[in-house]
């Protein structure tokens, strides 16, 4: 297969830790491993990127703004360069706008006269549909264009009309989450920015529940600060990459009350891939990523989350066995496969 010089593009600030963001360097990391050139764009901080070759791929461009959306606070490129846009893009082979629905970064690219692949992370907010809206060139673009989302969640912003959409789960290196660290079978992990949906609130009315039922548990809150921790709570806030995947991989029971708002659940691929027993509330894009590797719990339910997690505590080897089993499934989301399924859109978009 021909390699290729790709522009990929995304509306949020890729200096700000999130699911879009993670998924669009990582893919441009995958892609020049492969061979291909990239060119990515985004707004941000160069400095806080990181990874091989991004620095010489990335065009920094407009200003981030923080919307917020989705019971969370998004940071949107809303003032991007037109010219800027145009120069990095105009000697790609295959334009990939992730997000294409969100403005405005993305419907500048969808301008650019270009084979396009567009990816659809979530439903758009309300808000953006209104606003898109008001450019309708961007629905006869997408029209042209080959049509992906990460999950059947994601797709159904997509209108019929708009044509067949490939479903392309998000990628993940799963080798680099198998750590060779002692797994710490009293150890519960949860990662989530400190937003209602994530249910952090549900997990920490949980908490005492499971700490009666096994008092020496012990929860590792990666992404999230609070003042005065319950017992047996640590508050780790942001950690870097190898910190998370440490944590990840030393810990015996991964928790997920996320309450809504998910498309995909790139955490609960993670933890399958660490060989966490994964805990997680019972959302249709967590369903599809967890399969029968895991234990789903009702939206809210914090008895039964105690409940489930009391259970793995007290059975840690039935724990370790329900994690061996989302290890190998997280197989399906490296991004050996999901990186070839992207070349074929890519060719197809070309040709």
């Amino acid at each position: 297969m021909s390699r290729l010089r790709v522009g990929l593009v995304s509306p949020y600030d890729m200096s700000v830790p999130g699911g879009v963001q993670q998924i669009t360097l990582e893919l441009a990391q995958e892609l020049l491993r492969l061979g291909d050139e990239v060119v990515l764009l985004g707004a941000g901080n160069r400095a806080s990127l990181g990874g091989p070759g991004l620095d010489e791929v990335t065009v920094l461009t407009g200003r981030p703004f923080r919307v917020r959306a989705n019971d969370s606070v998004v940071p949107l490129t809303l003032t991007p360069s037109w010219p800027r846009v145009r120069r990095a893009l105009g000697d790609v082979d295959v334009i990939h706008v992730h997000e294409p629905l969100v403005p405005t970064l993305g419907w500048l690219a969808l301008s650019v006269d270009k084979p396009t692949v567009a990816t659809f992370h979530a439903d758009a907010p309300s808000w953006a549909r209104r606003l898109y809206g008001l450019a309708p060139f961007v629905g006869r673009r997408l029209r042209r264009a080959v049509l992906t989302a990460v999950s059947e969640t994601a797709a159904t912003a997509i209108p019929e009309e708009w044509g067949n959409v490939r479903i392309i789960p998000n990628g993940i290196d799963t080798e680099s989450y198998s750590r060779p660290v002692g797994r710490v079978d009293r150890r519960v992990c949860f990662l989530g920015r400190d937003e209602p949906r994530k249910g952090l609130d549900v997990l920490l009315r949980a908490w005492p529940l499971i700490r009666e039922g096994f008092p020496q548990a012990e929860l590792k809150v990666l992404g999230a600060r609070r003042p005065d921790p319950e017992p047996g709570v640590e508050y780790l806030g942001q950690v870097s990459v190898g910190e998370k995947k440490r944590l990840l991989a030393s810990s015996l029971v991964y928790a997920a009350p996320n309450t809504g708002g998910e498309s995909f659940g790139i955490v609960i691929a993670e933890a399958m891939a660490s060989g966490c027993a994964v805990v997680c509330s019972d959302l249709p894009a967590f369903r599809a990523v967890l399969g029968d590797a895991g234990r789903l719990v009702p939206i809210g339910d914090h008895a039964r989350l105690a409940d489930e997690v009391i259970s793995l505590l007290t059975r840690p080897q039935e724990a370790r066995a329900l994690g061996a089993a989302g290890q190998a499934r997280s197989g399906l989301f490296d991004w050996s496969v999901i990186a070839a399924a992207y070349a074929e859109a890519y060719q197809e978009a070309v040709s």
